[in-house]
């Protein structure tokens, strides 16, 4: 059967109520008549045989690349990088993709002779992956065979002796990457392309860099211009990580870029009824809801966390693509649009989402209060290409508890940028010019990213700058069922219902004002018409 495609559905009397995430838990929420609900397209079918799929993108590469055994030979360097544990999500069952796709590598390489080979996690300023968490994306197999023998590292932004500058852009942006990585004489590189944003130049050129490049985009100003992450022409963001990405390719690095695309299958069965159309919800679906919200009703939040956490996702394989990085990026975005993309009429005044425990940087952990503005304002905000779903000076409404929790371990940075920073300004601007130094340079903070599993001194800056763009175009940020201190304390307004972040939003849009929900899961992208 042919998935079916997205649907804008217009919300009347019969219409029942709308699910929304609210974190470690779910509700149902009854939108005013008028209201328009953007439905993702249903999962694409998977490949009947992942791994001859893999093997064959690997022998008939894009671009102007040669089949990956004609560049594998004895006596070279080979480095295989890999995204790391903020993809996908949440986790996908095993084996995960990258298993897949880096077995197949190291069996070519293997037949090749090839014996100096290194395995590289592309953390960025992310922290770095435990090794369940490597075992996990990697398989018992390769971890094995590498880990015990220094051979499976994890990329380290402020390692100088594993760094190498190669120049700057034209617009005067440094270059500075992992340096095995970069004097190898082939770089393979693995990727998991959740969304339309990830993947292309973004892979090495940020994956495999340092601070001293990553200021370069990750910064209020590109942000601003960056609209939307999800459309590249638009994106500044895009056009920065190219400039680099090109610039790396002039140096002489050479990248064997692999991209895989995954179906929107996102959670198990007994869960089904969160990526089902409501009015198609059948018994089991309206009973297997009640319990669940019930019994998550009664569970702390502590608990709740982790029993979501522990969900892997079926996902499955639906695309891979490799050769030339560009040449293979173009084919992998447009396989991303044929699963997500919804094209949807015209801007709404009042924007509503639901947000769940997970993104890409709590994954394991607590999705603290800078997190839930990255969520929702950073990606959902930017699923869209063409024009916001949400009109300028228009109201976004979250639904997140939001609680003024973070993980000490993960998150250290984030606490001090939460009670210091944001208890000064929440303008992003003033923060990049007054604060981000000193973090990103704060010697502690470098010992717990090196060291630990801590994200980077600077990283909660990169979460409130992802909101730049939308705190731009906004009128209004209202959470719902949040924590109030700490929602206003990013400079957002608190509701208790719906119905009250509605009167709070009609100071700013009115008493009639139009709206729509974006339904997740599954993940969708808005082609604003």
């Amino acid at each position: 059967m042919t998935p079916r495609p997205g649907l804008v559905l217009e919300v009347d009397r019969s219409t029942p109520p709308t699910l929304f995430w609210h974190g470690e838990r779910f509700v149902l929420e009854r939108l005013p008549e008028g209201s328009r609900i953007v439905y993702a397209p249903e999962p694409l079918a998977p490949l009947e045989d992942p791994v001859a799929a893999i093997r064959r993108a690997l022998l008939h590469p894009h671009g102007d690349r040669e089949p990956l055994p004609a560049l594998l030979r004895a006596g070279m360097r080979l480095t295989i990088c890999f995204d790391d544990v903020s993809l996908p999500l949440p986790p996908m069952q095993s084996p995960d993709v990258r298993q897949l796709v880096i077995e197949q590598v190291l069996d070519m390489a293997a037949e090749a002779g090839v014996d100096d080979v290194v395995l590289v996690a592309a953390l960025a300023l992310h922290r770095r992956m435990t090794e369940a968490e490597l075992r996990h994306a990697l398989g018992d197999r390769v971890y094995d065979a590498f880990a015990p023998h220094g051979l499976l590292t994890q990329h380290d932004a402020e390692d100088p002796t594993n760094l190498i500058h190669l120049g700057s852009t034209e617009k005067g942006e440094d270059v500075e990457i992992n340096k095995r990585a970069a004097t190898s004489d082939l770089l393979v590189y693995v990727n998991i392309n959740l969304v339309a944003m990830d993947g292309g130049h973004k892979s090495v050129a940020t994956g495999l860099a340092s601070y001293r490049s990553l200021r370069h985009h990750h910064n209020p100003k590109t942000m601003v211009h960056s609209r939307s992450f999800m459309d590249a022409p638009s994106s500044e963001l895009h056009s920065s990580n190219w400039r680099m990405g090109r610039l790396i390719a002039d140096c002489g690095v050479r990248i064997f870029q692999i991209e895989t695309t995954l179906n929107t299958d996102t959670f198990p069965s007994q869960f089904g009824f969160l990526q089902r159309r409501e009015w198609e919800w059948g018994l089991r679906d309206r009973a297997t809801y009640v319990a669940t919200a019930a019994a998550l009703d009664r569970t702390p939040p502590r608990v709740a966390r982790q029993i979501f956490h522990s969900i892997r996702a079926p996902h499955a394989l639906v695309s891979v693509q490799a050769g030339e990085v560009e040449a293979v990026h173009a084919v992998t975005t447009a396989n991303i649009w044929k699963q997500q993309g919804v094209e949807v009429e015209g801007q709404t005044d009042i924007l509503t989402m639901g947000l769940p425990y997970i993104c890409p940087y709590n994954v394991n952990s607590i999705m603290n209060p800078i997190l839930v503005a990255c969520l929702g304002l950073g990606y959902f905000f930017n699923l869209y290409r063409g024009r916001p779903l949400v009109r300028k000076g228009g109201v976004v409404i979250l639904r997140h508890p939001t609680p003024w929790e973070f993980h000490p371990g993960h998150h250290p940075s984030y606490i001090d940028f939460f009670e210091e920073v944001l208890s000064d300004t929440t303008d992003p601007v003033e923060i990049s010019k007054t604060y981000e130094e000193s973090f990103a340079t704060d010697p502690w903070y470098v010992h717990l990213y090196r060291t630990g599993n801590a994200y980077h001194g600077v990283h909660p800056f990169y979460m409130w700058y992802w909101c730049a763009h939308a705190l731009d175009h906004l009128g209004r940020v209202i959470v719902v069922g949040g924590d109030p201190a700490a929602v206003r304390r990013m400079g957002f307004s608190p509701a208790t219902s719906l119905d009250d972040a509605l009167e709070i939003a009609s100071d700013v849009v009115g008493r009639s004002p139009s709206l729509t929900h974006v339904h997740t899961p599954p993940l969708l992208m808005a082609d604003v018409r």
